[in-house]
């Protein structure tokens, strides 16, 4: 069934449906509640499942300021205290396990349990190549700017924008642009071991949006946590192997 639901003057859209503990999933950065709808079906055999549009994707409204997770998380908790969701189990693919961090470092006695599927949330390692493309961009932009003034200098930004930059970046309205650039370098390693929730990692081997490693750095820093990764599978790994994610899955969360 799908709700609507104001949170600080902003609409937010979210299914919600199953009977039995709370659980709350959040999707990835680009996706939307519709990208985790299988997870959405299985979740929903045994639990009450809230699966969200997060403000700026689906059919929710856009912050009107540039957000990082830390906005995002209070987000999520007016979210969980409007609908007076108690001790849930909260899912997060990529972007949305950022939040899930997060949130779970903030209530270590509110989550009663977490999954991290392909997460985002350890600061990617960033090659020589990616720095020089960067700087060059600034460089030109300023450039250009300079010399033709803003206005005129736009078109001519926007398409070195267009070739330098990831596939998310350049597919997102000039707001959700400067909010992916904000939460992208956002380190949660330090607030990770504050995580009680019993944790659950499910990742793809061949992840290159946020690799096995970044999982494996996760397992150390949470203390009570365990991982499963699929071979053959990348970012989406509940996508690239249903299945074998549906076993793993259904054994965390129904014990």
């Amino acid at each position: 069934m799908n709700e609507v639901i104001e949170i600080d003057g902003l609409r937010i859209n979210y299914t919600v449906g199953g009977d039995g503990p709370d659980m709350i999933l959040m999707h990835g950065w680009g996706c939307s509640s519709a990208t985790l709808a299988s997870i959405d079906k299985i979740a929903r055999e045994n639990h009450r499942v809230y699966n969200i549009d997060f403000p700026g994707f689906g059919d929710s409204d856009e912050p009107r300021e540039v957000w990082g997770v830390e906005r995002y998380t209070d987000f999520l908790e007016k979210f969980v205290a409007a609908l007076g969701i108690e001790n849930p189990i909260l899912l997060g693919h990529s972007f949305g396990g950022r939040v899930g961090i997060l949130y779970s470092s903030r209530h270590p006695l509110g989550v009663s349990k977490l999954v991290l599927v392909d997460a985002a949330g350890v600061k990617p390692r960033r090659s020589l190549g990616y720095y020089l493309k960067v700087y060059s961009y600034k460089a030109g932009k300023r450039f250009w700017q300079l010399v033709l003034g803003k206005e005129k200098a736009a078109k001519r930004i926007e398409k070195m924008r267009a070739k330098r930059g990831s596939s998310d970046y350049n597919n997102s309205t000039p707001m959700m642009r400067a909010i992916l650039s904000k939460v992208v370098n956002e380190d949660l390693c330090s607030v990770a071991p504050a995580i009680k929730a019993p944790t659950l990692l499910i990742w793809g081997e061949n992840d290159t949006a946020t690799p096995l490693s970044d999982a494996r750095k996760l397992e150390k820093l949470i203390p009570d946590s365990g991982l499963v990764s699929f071979p053959g599978c990348g970012h989406y790994s509940f996508l690239d192997n249903p299945y074998m994610f549906g076993a793993v899955l259904r054994s965390f969360i129904n014990k």
